[in-house]
């Protein structure tokens, strides 16, 4: 029998609404420990930021990857831009980033993270090990033939031809101290929607045949956001560019759901 593969969006935060959802799939108990067996369960980032316990939700997920190595599952996560974001401010601060030509204004990790609804407790609470776990998690990877992205963007071609080369030469910036090349990383990773309109489908093929898998699945982008309506009419995953991309961002701090997603995954009759 196949091994049920399961991927989140992202929590930003919000550690009560995930419990409920993975305990309503059968993948944690009532006490918030796995008891998914040997299901394998991918987190595809943006862990903080906009929501009450991002740090919360850090440990819950570190603590579900062990449990679940342990009954012989997987519990992963992808980095998400917000990730970054913490990362980059918890090494850099309000240290300016510096820039080739005049720009809008200073820019910093700091000034970005408050923009994008950092919150204080999150690097109040930051651990060494925290940010050790965080800064070796990849930003690609596979599961169940299908491309895991946190961004719906091409720019993780940037980085590299292949899915080691791209999360290796990542893991190198997040381990040195060049702040441009930090900022380099959450930029590309905050641009989205290169699967949407009519060219949509033909740039996911492209992406897939250059990282393989059959179909790509990305949160970051807010699939209400997508389709025009509040989160709160959201009910599922959004399957689009012909089939070959999911988004599972459910908008859970706009009073979306947060979607815990069965892959392969296919839309009710």
């Amino acid at each position: 029998m196949d091994v049920q593969t399961y991927v989140v969006g992202d929590v930003h935060g919000h550690r009560e609404e995930l419990v409920e959802a993975l305990r309503e799939s059968e993948l944690v108990d009532d006490a918030g420990d796995w008891c998914g067996g040997d299901a394998h369960l991918w987190f595809l980032g943006d862990f903080v930021d906009r929501g009450p316990d991002g740090i919360g939700v850090i440990e819950l997920v570190m603590r579900l990857e062990e449990q679940a190595a342990e009954a012989g599952g997987a519990a992963r996560t992808l980095l998400g831009n917000h990730e970054i974001l913490l990362l980059g401010v918890h090494r850099f601060g309000d240290a300016e980033v510096p820039r080739e030509a005049e720009g809008f204004g200073p820019r910093s990790f700091a000034r970005s993270w408050l923009i994008n609804g950092g919150q204080p407790e999150d690097q109040d609470e930051l651990t060494f090990e925290h940010v050790e776990w965080l800064s070796t998690r990849p930003l690609v990877a596979h599961a169940a033939d299908h491309l895991l992205l946190h961004s719906d963007t091409l720019e993780y071609l940037g980085w590299g031809e292949d899915a080691g080369q791209i999360n290796r030469a990542v893991h190198e910036i997040l381990a040195g101290d060049d702040i441009k090349e930090w900022w380099e990383v959450w930029r590309r990773m905050t641009t989205r929607y290169a699967f949407r309109g009519p060219d949509g489908p033909d740039v996911a093929e492209e992406l897939l045949a250059q990282l393989g898998g059959e179909r790509i699945v990305h949160g970051h982008s807010v699939i209400a956001d997508q389709l025009g309506i509040h989160p709160a009419q959201i009910d599922g995953p959004f399957l689009y560019a012909d089939g070959k991309v999911l988004g599972v961002d459910g908008g859970l701090f706009a009073g979306g759901p947060c979607l815990v997603v069965p892959l392969p995954w296919q839309p009710e009759d």
